[in-house]
């Protein structure tokens, strides 16, 4: 059985539009990894579940993207 980790960050990501781009972007980054956005959260949620999940590499695409995103 294969040990995934879930890391959480907060992000200012506020619109679905804004999530679906940043969510296809990641994806083609981290084919491997599940990973959604929860915008009811206050926090804008992004969870990321997945083997050898790299917090540091999630956060700088999304900043990178003109967003902020911290780990939890």
């Amino acid at each position: 059985m294969e040990l995934h980790n879930v890391e959480v960050f907060r992000t200012n990501v506020r619109q679905k539009r804004q999530a679906r781009v940043l969510l296809n972007k990641l994806a083609k980054q981290f084919p491997k990894f599940r990973i959604n956005f929860d915008l009811e959260d206050c926090d804008k949620i992004l969870r990321v579940e997945g083997s050898n999940v790299h917090q540091e590499k999630i956060a700088e695409l999304v900043i990178e993207n003109g967003y902020c995103c911290d780990a939890l």
